[in-house]
């Protein structure tokens, strides 16, 4: 058997602010979730799950306090059994601590990660301070865009 359920034009909301992000209220709840920085699609899932909130609906109609119900499995994963393998930030080098790092947070740990390299002169962080590729490309014949790079011609 099957319900119809009837929303009203008030409740349904078209724009959602979710940890200081805009969500779309017309996506489906776990592709509304992954416009959040720091969460993917398999935190979306896992995080509705965990909130009780059907992954099938629409996040213009949920109700307030199921988006807070949501935002705390998001930002405190641990404290609703989520495994530490599945967090973003596994043993951070400054406190070795698992955490999940969301919007601003994601910026300011690479920005910090970058400079670490960079002040340890690490062969990445040379690369990286140097503007060059790091993941071990090739670059005699590419990435050669934004750079004056060729042999000039003799008079």
């Amino acid at each position: 058997m099957t319900t119809l359920v009837v929303q009203q034009d008030g409740e349904f909301q078209h724009m959602l602010r979710v940890l200081n992000t805009n969500v779309d209220g017309r996506q489906k709840v776990p592709y509304a979730l992954r416009t959040v920085k720091g969460v993917g699609r398999r935190l979306a899932f896992m995080a509705c799950t965990r909130a009780g909130v059907s992954p099938h609906r629409r996040a213009g109609t949920l109700s307030n306090d199921q988006v807070e119900l949501l935002v705390q499995v998001i930002s405190k994963p641990e404290a609703f059994k989520i495994p530490l393998w599945f967090l973003n930030r596994n043993k951070d080098p400054k406190d070795g601590q698992n955490s999940q790092m969301l919007s601003n947070g994601v910026d300011n740990k690479l920005r910090e990660d970058l400079e670490r390299l960079k002040k340890m002169r690490n062969h990445r962080g040379l690369r990286h301070a140097l503007g060059l590729r790091v993941r071990g490309q090739h670059t005699k014949t590419t990435g050669r865009r934004g750079r004056t790079v060729g042999v000039s011609k003799k008079k």
